[in-house]
């Protein structure tokens, strides 16, 4: 676990992916296919780690200094049940506990699976359509205004958004 604020890489992946594939370099069919597969056998493969290992697997010790997340999440599960796969799924920390959680509390797994898929093809395809229409846009200013005055906007937008989450992670604490 990272202990700067951090995008978690599976975003970072899926968008970075997209931009790719606005220049032609992969297709944006065949890889938000494929981000929506990995997102989708992830949230199985950490069902399946909660549900074998039970509570054991929420008393690691990255686990136990955020607590109060776990017991949310927790909350969450019980309050909406398997909604809360498909929703947590857009939320970085919920995302990665959520599966483990679920199986945990032994939901289903086919209520699971629904809304893992559910929210797993919404998610892949957003994060990798972002990606792309952000590497078109980024093209359209490019041959616009040339090469530096685009690289100079786009550094100003990626350092205006990570020190927008610094501000929002210190808030947080």
């Amino acid at each position: 676990m990272c202990k700067l604020p951090c995008v978690p890489e599976g975003e970072t992946a899926a968008v970075l992916g997209g931009v790719l594939a606005s220049q032609g370099r992969l297709s944006v069919y065949w890889l938000g296919l494929v981000v929506t597969l990995a997102a989708i056998a992830g949230d199985s493969a950490g069902y399946f780690i909660g549900r074998s290992l039970g509570p054991r697997v929420l008393n690691v010790r990255a686990l136990r200094r955020r607590r109060h997340r776990v017991e949310r999440a927790q909350a969450l599960i019980r309050r909406w049940g398997p909604q809360a796969v498909f929703f947590a799924r857009f939320t970085a920390f919920l995302r990665a506990m959520m599966p483990a959680l679920a199986g945990v509390s032994r939901m289903s797994y086919r209520r699971f699976f629904l809304f893992n898929v559910l929210g797993g093809v919404l998610w892949g395809v957003a994060y990798t359509l972002l990606g792309f229409f952000a590497g078109a846009a980024y093209e359209q200013v490019r041959s616009a205004v040339g090469g530096v005055a685009a690289a100079v906007l786009a550094a100003v937008v990626v350092t205006a958004l990570v020190a927008w989450r610094v501000r929002r992670h210190r808030g947080r604490r």
